[in-house]
């Protein structure tokens, strides 16, 4: 999770998808190209999802989406383009720009890709180059748990492949062994 090389980009197909939004409260600036969407927040685009307890989303000129959610920890699941796999985040502000491609995640952040985690302060995905930086805190944002404000990481060996099975052998009769004797032999002597 950590190399560039090993983590896929996600999904190519969902930004070409129709944005659901789900919320409790609504509030949309049509002139400024703003909506926040307050209480249980849950924004879908094809295999993306986005929970949040509030999101706000913005469109630029170029019509480019930006979006922000706050949650006690806001969370995110996307699939990775070409494979079945999904990579899932959690932190308690999470920003997405659809010009840059970019998702930055604020305070107790943590990504999840099948059994690979990392945790940081700060994390930034560019999807475009498919580069991860994680930022500890210092002391200063150390958890409950003692972590110290360090990055943490766990990343699982990838799985042995078994080798390829050896074609069956073929059967022979053994030179070795004496034929056996016919029941009508048996029974003169």
């Amino acid at each position: 999770m950590l190399h560039a090389s090993s983590v896929a980009m996600a999904e190519r197909g969902d930004r070409d998808k129709p944005i659901n939004l789900e919320a409790d409260k609504v509030t949309i600036n049509d002139a400024k190209q703003v909506a926040v969407f307050e209480g249980n927040v849950v924004l879908r685009q094809g295999t993306l999802e986005l929970r949040g307890d509030r999101m706000e989303v913005r469109q630029d000129k170029a019509g480019f989406k930006h979006g922000t959610a706050w949650g006690n920890l806001a969370y995110f699941r996307q699939k990775r383009d070409g494979v079945d796999e999904y990579i899932e985040g959690w932190a308690e502000r999470l920003e997405y720009d659809g010009r840059a491609e970019t998702m930055k995640m604020f305070n107790r952040a943590r990504v999840k890709r099948g059994q690979d985690e990392v945790r940081g302060n700060f994390i930034s995905y560019d999807g475009k180059s498919e580069f991860y930086q994680v930022v500890g805190g210092g002391a200063k944002a150390a958890d409950a748990k003692g972590s110290g404000g360090r990055v943490r990481a766990v990343i699982q060996p990838k799985p042995k492949t078994k080798p390829a099975a050896s074609p069956p052998l073929g059967l022979k009769p053994s030179e070795a062994l004496t034929p056996p004797r016919e029941k009508s032999e048996t029974r003169q002597k």
